[in-house]
């Protein structure tokens, strides 16, 4: 029996984690890029220096045995805190040409994150910020990430989870300049006859905040949010979108908001900063942080100085 901590065989922990993750020695032989056989050899070379078995064979299946279970804790949470620690070193050994890799939702990158790059650039020019956008919730060591921006139900297994911002998120409806402009007003009954864009619960859920039980399907729905945005600046109706993102495009008027009704997303819906525990204290990261959040505050500040009435545009005269 293993009665040493410095007889344990830490060579092999990578493959017992990836074996007991995926149930299957060929499968943990391609995520590791070794072969089957030299998978196998770890596995059994481990299993003799403890003393006792960990998986059980089922089938194909290696299926962990209460064991292997336990000695899974341990091993998931130390070789976590071994790769981050190599990242950080990496990271920091890079020195002054340094990278900060992030992921983002596609909408939140597109609309509001690439807006503001040229601001980063100023306040932090030797520190490159690389944006990969994603739909999916990365897995920050596996994809080589140090960040992410997730919207959602936090904290997530595995990584610090921080709320970047406690303000409201409102919904609101949004035009075109020139679809405004054809809407006699900004009434329910009126907004529920022209095109909707967007989710159909959604805009069920503002609906019943104006007072009024509709039963609407949009011509249209996206699976982001930057889309939808975007298709309501092209004309094609009118969308119903977090203000947070539609803000630079209501400054500009390349939207309008075309009623005072909001529908108040859930805490649960906020943006969080997400990151290897590691990297807390690492100055890049620091950086994002405090660059964010003073963003985000200007944000703030300029919808809160622009939040009036609904503006829609005036139509032309015809006697003009």
């Amino acid at each position: 029996m293993l009665t040493s901590m410095s007889r344990l065989p830490l060579n092999t922990l990578p493959a017992f984690r990836a074996v007991a993750e995926l149930q299957n020695l060929r499968s943990a032989a391609q995520r590791l890029h070794l072969t089957h056989s030299a998978i196998s050899q770890q596995i059994r070379g481990l299993e003799d220096q403890l003393g006792f078995a960990l998986f059980d064979r089922v089938g194909r299946r290696l299926v962990l045995n209460g064991a292997g279970e336990a000695l899974l804790r341990s091993v998931q949470c130390a070789l976590e805190q071994l790769d981050e620690g190599v990242q950080a070193a990496a990271l920091v050994s890079r020195g002054a040409s340094q990278r900060l890799r992030v992921s983002a939702l596609p909408s939140f990158a597109q609309r509001w994150l690439l807006p503001r790059m040229t601001r980063w650039r100023e306040r932090h020019p030797d520190l490159v910020l690389e944006i990969e956008t994603s739909h999916q919730v990365a897995d920050l060591q596996r994809e080589g990430l140090q960040a992410a921006l997730r919207s959602g139900v936090g904290p997530w297994p595995g990584v610090v989870s921080e709320p970047l911002f406690d303000m409201p998120m409102p919904m609101i409806v949004l035009a075109s300049p020139d679809t405004a402009r054809l809407l006699p007003d900004s009434e329910p009954q009126t907004l529920a006859r022209q095109p909707l864009l967007g989710d159909k619960e959604m805009w069920r859920q503002w609906f019943a905040a104006a007072g009024m039980t509709a039963n609407v399907t949009p011509v249209a729905s996206f699976n982001d949010a930057g889309l939808m945005l975007q298709a309501v600046e092209q004309g094609l109706g009118l969308g119903l979108g977090r203000e947070l993102l539609a803000a630079d495009a209501l400054c500009a008027g390349r939207l309008v908001k075309v009623s005072s009704v909001s529908v108040e997303l859930e805490p649960a819906d906020t943006y969080h900063l997400v990151y290897p525990p590691g990297l807390r204290d690492w100055p890049p990261l620091q950086a994002l942080r405090t660059w964010i959040r003073d963003e985000l505050e200007r944000s703030r500040a300029t919808l809160t100085s622009s939040d009036a009435a609904p503006r829609r545009p005036a139509r032309p005269n015809p006697g003009n």
